[in-house]
Formats: C-alpha cells, structure tokens, sequence
C-alpha cells in the first residue's frame, strides 16, 4: 500500500531527493528540469505554499507530486504560472494511481495544463492543445542546420536574411552566454511586461515572487543552473532567453524581443542559432516550451506530448470538484466565458494573495475589449515569436 505524506520541498530529504533524480533519470519522459526536486526546491524559497506529496510504499521512496494548493482546494503545479509541465514522477515500473495520491494530499484536484502522464496517473486529464518543442541536435550543429535547410530551404534562406537585415541595421550580430547578468534579466522581464501590458494579458511577473524566483534560479548552484542566452546586435540587445537547467537539459520560458527590432525578427535569429551555442553549456537538449507552434516547430528535434484539464481526487471531493468543471466547460462553450476561465486561471496560478486575485480580475474585465484585439497569448508560454 502507498502512502502519502505532504512537505514542503525543503524539507525532502537527501535520500528523498536522490530518489527522485533517479526517478527522473530513468524515464525520459520525465527528463525536463521543470519536473525534479531542484526546481521544486527553487519555488519553495520563493512561495510558503509550495507542498510535496512525498509518496512511499513499505517504507522505500515510491513518488512525489508536488504542487500549490489554492483556493477551492483545487491545486495548481508547482511553480504555476511558470509550470509549463508537471507530473506525477513515480519509481519506474511501479503503477500509481492518481486519484488515489489526490485525495491522500487532501485536494479536491489538480488544474493541468501541461501534464506529462506516461504512465496514465491521471486518466482523466485529456491531450493538450498543444506540444512542447525541443531542439535536441543528434549528432551536432552543422548536421542539425543541413537537416533544416534541407527541409525548407526557402524558410532557411529567410532565417539567413533576417540576421543579415539585422546586422545591417544595428550591427555585428553576436549570441553569447549571460549567465551572472541579473540585469539583463531584468530587461528581459520588463519587455515581458511591457506586452503583457500592450495585449491585456495578465502580468504574471508583478507578483514579487516570480521575480525573486528567477533571479535564484540565475545564481543557482549545484545540479539546477540558470540559462541566458542573449543575441546582441552592433552591442546592443535585441533578444533573449531565460530558463532552468538540470544536467544536459534546459526549458526555456522567457523568449522576448526588443521591440524596435521587431522588422529584423531576432527572436527567430536567436533560435536558430541556439544549436551551435549549446555545447559550450553542456547542453544535449533545449525545450522551447509549448505555445505558438508555427514560430517554434520548425526549429524542433522532437516534440513532448502533454494533456490538460482537471485531474480529480478519488472520493466525494473529486466527484465535487468534477461537477464544478463540468458546468465550467458546459457554460465555457461560449467564447467569453472560456476566455474567462482561462484568464481566472492565470490569475489564481500567478497570484498568492486575495487582493491580488482581486485585482486582477478588475484588470480582467477592464481590459476585456484590448485582449480581444491583441488576442491574448497562452500565460504558459513566456515566448515573443519575433
């Protein structure tokens, strides 16, 4: 019988944490930085709130689940609103079952939206809308840029012409590793802000915690390390990107433009050219996270199935907890209610307290007609397709 205690993730143990980088390691499908104890670790410096189901069976390690619980006793992944993927990471060969892990956690369920389940935890939750896209270059850089110019050399010879265009108008086009540069990262989430506030999406860096989250990350030592990659153009920057790091694997969620190099498309530039920088930072794979796939999937190696919806605890909190979304998904058939529920979503992953849930729902329906303009992109997706 498995039994469930729930932590906050400082309190894991060595042994419990070695446990589940070895679960994490002998699945590839639990591979990504964004799902070991490491960034679990990062989040509880940053949120109280932050728990772990720590899962044993006969007194051995046998999973862990963490995640945030939130209002409703709905729970959140961990690190929601940066969780592009969660899972449940159990020992290899070993079933668990969701439902059950749920209701020993004391939640209700589990919000998904980007949930790795190869194992079928959590049979409820349905397939994504969308893939997560990884560049993972087989056998390097130049096999990796024959491939895509064999693929479509009219887009490759676009690519080419956009740093061309680039380093006529700004300057010498230089990539490079920035990763002890906080102020560079705080340009890159200012420009993140900035469209947040330009398309009426909710701004899910204005929580204190989401900064102070990725400025640990950046000076983070040990098995997690921060990522930045920054393209600069005559000294100047015109883009970047900011993720975690475990071992040979990276997730990038800050992909941003500046925007008066917009015409030049650097964001692209920079994506291109991320296979010949990543050997130089150890690097074997690089997620792009899920999100505007036709910016993205030209780029990719290979593709991570997800699912999303709710995932729901055994027993009558669950059954509860599934008649509440089965009205939201009825009343979400009309288009301004499923906007709705996604916004209120947003809000309840990036907010920790009741006056900044509340405040972002005035902001919600204040800029309801900007959003509907702008057409409001995916809070998952920290990406500039420019």
């Amino acid at each position: 019988m498995i039994q469930a205690e729930v932590r906050h993730p400082r309190t894991l143990s060595e042994r419990e944490v070695r446990a589940w980088r070895a679960f994490c390691a002998a699945d590839p499908a639990f591979a990504n930085p964004l799902l070991g104890p490491d960034f679990a670790r990062l989040v509880g410096d940053v949120r109280p709130d932050a728990r772990v189901a720590v899962l044993s069976r006969k007194g051995e390690p046998a999973g862990f689940l963490p995640f945030h619980g939130r209002p409703g006793a709905v729970a959140q992944p961990i690190g929601a609103a940066f969780s592009d993927y969660h899972a449940l990471i159990g020992a290899p060969g070993l079933h668990i079952d969701g439902a059950e892990v749920l209701a020993a956690a004391g939640i209700s369920g589990l919000r998904v939206s980007g949930l790795i389940d190869p194992h079928g935890a959590f049979p409820t939750a349905q397939p994504g809308e969308t893939e997560g896209y990884v560049i993972a270059p087989p056998a390097g850089p130049d096999t990796y840029y024959s491939a895509l110019q064999a693929e479509n050399p009219k887009r490759f010879k676009n690519w080419r012409r956009l740093q061309n265009k680039l380093e006529r108008e700004w300057g010498e086009v230089v990539l490079a590793s920035e990763a002890d540069s906080g102020e560079t990262l705080d340009r890159l989430i200012d420009w993140k802000r900035e469209q947040f506030r330009r398309t009426g999406a909710h701004d899910v860096f204005r929580p204190d915690w989401a900064r102070r989250l990725f400025h640990s990350i950046l000076g983070a030592e040990g098995e997690a390390r921060g990522v930045l990659i920054t393209l600069r153009a005559g000294g100047r920057l015109a883009a970047g990107h900011f993720g975690l790091a475990v071992g040979g694997s990276a997730h990038a969620w800050l992909s941003v433009i500046d925007p008066e190099a917009a015409s030049c498309g650097p964001g692209q530039v920079l994506t291109l050219r991320l296979a010949e920088i990543m050997p130089s930072l150890g690097l074997s794979s690089y997620d792009l996270s899920p999100g505007y796939a036709p910016y993205k999937a030209p780029f990719a190696t290979g593709t991570v199935a997800v699912r999303q919806g709710l995932a729901t605890a055994a027993g009558r909190a669950g059954q509860a907890a599934r008649s509440l979304n089965a009205a939201w998904a009825l009343a979400g058939r009309h288009e301004a209610v499923g906007r709705l529920r996604r916004r209120l979503d947003q809000i309840n992953a990036a907010e920790t307290s009741t006056g900044g849930r509340v405040r972002g729902l005035v902001e919600a329906i204040a800029g309801y007609g900007r959003r509907s303009a702008n057409r409001e992109p995916r809070a998952e997706a920290m990406q500039d397709p420019g």
